[in-house]
């Protein structure tokens, strides 16, 4: 199962700041989350970049592993 850590509005929307999911893809894990977290969490998602071992992953195709750790992180603003 892909270890899971969630930031800032996705750990709100998700009311978890970690999680375990088995997933084949990271358009699977998409459907996954949707359905453990809710339409509220699907929205915060639409904004979020997914880290695959530290490497954004941007297409739903990408494979993911058991061992893999995926962040969830909204996008935010610093200076």
């Amino acid at each position: 199962m892909a270890t899971l850590r969630f930031f800032a509005g996705a750990a709100e929307a998700a009311q978890t700041e970690t999680a375990t999911l088995d997933a084949s893809t990271i358009g699977e894990l998409r459907v996954e989350l949707g359905g453990r977290y809710g339409s509220e969490f699907v929205r915060v998602l639409g904004l979020c970049s997914l880290l695959v071992n530290g490497t954004r992953a941007t297409d739903d195709a990408v494979a993911l592993a058991p061992t893999d750790a995926v962040d969830v992180l909204p996008p935010f603003a610093g200076g």
